[in-house]
């Protein structure tokens, strides 16, 4: 391993066998060298969480990535763990970028904070890592049992794209994670856009049930038509203009209020 050569760990909420995984190591590998740490099993919407009955153990494995064998590594845990297991104990050294994704279905507007994609990436972020998120919009209902039938490959080019230019740049400060979502037929020549998360919930939450409360149910989500859609966010770049949207994340979760307004009206 050339020391001058750049450190990227990839990870992902998937699992280590997902095609959109081995999509962006194929696309990441020239950039630098890859260390892939990823959950054994499928851990999708897990968001930051540490799961206490992890077990933690690392698995090699070996996988074939633009005709070369690589070693890869499958994480008894979540994303977040896999991260911070391959940070601490697999990467040769401190990375200089973590790259989460690509992942099987569109990560924005205020469902970020459960994406096991966007909470790797700030689990990596706040260990002082450049981190960025990767997803591909799917218009799929039942999202996994048309797995091998996604083509990654525009994903894998903007993957490649934007961990380019944050291994090239330093960010602006406050912008901790990129997370990018790649709409569904783009192309490379897609245009993509510097957006907001958008302020409201995108899979919409309700629940089906037919027996009692104690008898078993399910919480499934819709997610809102075309026309339900208000502009200058996340969800209206992708679904509505059709174009990569570019988020950049913040660790600091502070409300933008005036503290004196706040302050007042709480001790009026």
């Amino acid at each position: 391993m050339n020391p001058e050569e750049k450190q990227i760990l990839l990870s992902n909420d998937d699992g280590i066998d997902s095609p959109g995984l081995w999509a962006a190591a194929e696309a990441l590998s020239d950039l630098g060298y890859v260390t892939v740490a990823a959950p054994r099993d499928h851990m999708s919407a897990t968001g930051r969480g540490f799961q206490r009955g992890s077990d933690g153990r690392i698995t090699t494995k070996q996988v074939m990535v633009k005709g070369q064998v690589w070693d890869v590594y499958a994480v008894g845990g979540s994303p977040s763990q896999s991260v911070v297991h391959g940070i601490l104990e697999v990467a040769p050294r401190k990375p200089d970028l973590v790259v989460t994704g690509i992942n099987f279905g569109e990560n924005f507007a205020t469902d970020v904070t459960y994406s096991g994609t966007v909470g790797a990436a700030i689990e990596a972020a706040s260990l002082g890592i450049p981190a960025l998120a990767m997803s591909q919009q799917i218009i799929f209902e039942e999202w996994d049992k048309y797995h091998d039938e996604v083509d990654f490959s525009v994903a894998a080019y903007f993957t490649r794209f934007f961990a380019g230019k944050m291994l090239q740049k330093s960010m602006p400060d406050d912008v901790d994670v990129i997370n990018v979502v790649v709409p569904h037929k783009a192309t490379p020549q897609t245009p993509w856009k510097v957006t907001r998360l958008a302020r409201f919930r995108y899979f919409k939450p309700y629940v089906i049930r037919e027996g009692k409360w104690e008898e078993d149910a399910r919480i499934t989500s819709r997610i809102p038509q075309e026309d339900e859609i208000p502009p200058d966010n996340d969800v209206y770049t992708v679904r509505v203009e059709k174009q990569v949207a570019v988020i950049p994340l913040s660790l600091d979760l502070t409300s933008r209020v005036k503290p004196g307004l706040l302050d007042g009206l709480l001790r009026a």
